[in-house]
């Protein structure tokens, strides 16, 4: 199936957002994108400084393997691509900034705090909007794009029984990026689609 591209604003918009079927299902992936992948979460120079300085609120739901890593290097890294990264423990592909509960699910150590009332900043936005890759282009304009990852494919298929779409299951974070008029804007280009 060809996709197109839905320009909304300075925005470029993989049809995808609008056609694909999307719904975590945590019950089976059990946080899995915390601890797998080629490197840290993606984050801005902003979101680095907010970890810093909320580490205070949510450093007690850490490991102590993610708090030493964070000690040691701070709260970001840069990886091959250079690209400002959240720090991951040892030579693991799992977060710093994990937390596990007693039955061995991952989540967000800050978001954890955040859904507490003890912390300011939530996570960062990459992780918030996934499946949802945001990319800056060479002029400036941004670009939404669908990222697929075999972790996810419980969330694929629960999206298609609930018929939940992906701009809707990410609709508070696309608010919470690009404003409330953004995502009216991707309601009606559904329908275009």
């Amino acid at each position: 199936m060809e996709h197109g591209i839905i320009c909304i604003d300075d925005i470029l918009v993989s049809s995808e957002l609008l056609e694909e079927y999307f719904c975590c299902d945590y019950e089976k992936c059990k946080g899995a994108c915390c601890i797998i992948g080629d490197s840290g979460a993606p984050l801005t120079g902003e979101e680095a400084d907010s970890l810093e300085k909320c580490y205070g609120e949510y450093s007690s739901l850490m490991q102590q393997q993610g708090r030493e890593v964070v000690e040691k290097t701070g709260f970001f890294e840069i990886d091959s691509d250079g690209d400002m990264v959240t720090p991951l423990i040892g030579d693991s592909e799992e977060c710093a900034f994990t937390h596990f509960d007693a039955g061995g699910s991952c989540f967000c150590a800050p978001e954890r705090a955040w859904c507490s009332g003890r912390c300011a900043f939530r996570k960062p936005l990459s992780c918030w909007l996934y499946p949802i890759r945001v990319s800056v282009l060479s002029n400036g304009m941004k670009a939404l794009n669908l990222h697929r990852w075999h972790i996810c494919t419980d969330a694929y298929e629960k999206g298609r029984r609930e018929g939940i779409k992906v701009y809707q299951f990410l609709k508070e974070p696309i608010e919470a990026a690009f404003g409330q008029d953004f995502y009216r804007a991707l309601c009606e280009a559904e329908k275009l689609v």
